[in-house]
């Protein structure tokens, strides 16, 4: 049996985490001077709460080589004899150094993946090797399938903090705060660029929308909010995509402390690749 391991910064929704039975290791969020275990300590709905009374301090940390061991040795008790292990991008996070260090303690052999991705990026890469391994394929199969899945998945989103996208210094210049339009957004080869504006929340799902459908005939897509802020946002995008032809298979999930710690409150936005 193969079991799929990934980190909390996949943002990996319950839905795929049951479809798939994929272990996740949570990475260490930092508020305000106190440490918590991403979706163990501290959820969306409680990280977003801190940012009411002003916005905290916040960082994060990969996993230690400790919490990976712990993690293999648990699906190799549930049964495995192999594992695949995808993960955020090496050169955004020490993620996977740390499941490296930790392959010397596992009971059973574990396969690496860098996807040099990040968020739910690294989910479509855990998603595709995922369905693959369910249609028979070998690990090897598998893990070049999230491999090469990484440098092909598209996304497009809004935040509401514009300020706090370009603090982390991957936001285009060029982009502005207008208070009269909301800029619709995507990261490409490293950077934050406009890809449209709209007037209001409507016109926004449906610009997102079409550049989602724009990708290819058959897609699957993922569609995320941060938190209540975007939720309407997030509703008018779904009915957006729910009726294109191109989406084959669509899934929520919410934009957790290690993403939001760089987005913020108000992000919505979408995930989405060419299905096979």
């Amino acid at each position: 049996m193969i079991a799929l391991v990934t980190d909390s910064n996949a943002q990996l929704p319950p839905e795929l985490i049951d479809r798939y039975g994929i272990e996740v290791v949570p990475l260490t969020v930092t508020v305000d001077g106190v440490d918590y275990a991403e979706g163990v300590d501290l959820d969306a709905d409680a990280f977003y709460a801190l940012f009411e009374g002003g916005a905290p301090t916040v960082s994060t940390t990969q996993p230690s080589p400790g919490r990976f061991a712990e993690a293999y040795t648990r699906v190799a008790d549930q049964g495995a004899t192999e594992i695949l292990s995808i993960h955020i991008g090496s050169t955004v996070s020490g993620t996977l150094n740390s499941a490296r260090i930790a392959i010397g303690a596992s009971p059973v052999p574990v396969r690496l993946v860098d996807t040099g991705t990040a968020s739910f990026g690294v989910a479509c890469c855990v998603w595709e090797a995922a369905d693959r391994l369910a249609e028979g394929a070998s690990i090897d199969e598998a893990a070049v399938v999230a491999a090469e899945l990484g440098a092909r998945v598209g996304n497009v989103f809004t935040v509401q903090a514009l300020d706090l996208a370009r603090s982390g210094g991957r936001l285009d210049p060029g982009v502005k705060d207008e208070s009269a339009a909301i800029p619709v957004l995507s990261l490409v080869d490293g950077e934050i660029r406009a890809v449209g504006r709209a007037s209001d929340v409507e016109e926004a799902a449906k610009v997102m929308a079409d550049y989602v459908t724009l990708a290819g005939e058959s897609l699957k897509v993922a569609i995320g909010i941060a938190d209540r802020g975007a939720t309407l946002l997030w509703t008018a995008l779904e009915d957006e995509l729910q009726r294109a032809d191109q989406v084959k298979d669509l899934v929520r999930y919410r934009v957790g402390p290690s993403v939001g710690a760089h987005t913020g409150p108000g992000t919505a936005g979408a995930f989405f690749y060419p299905a096979p």
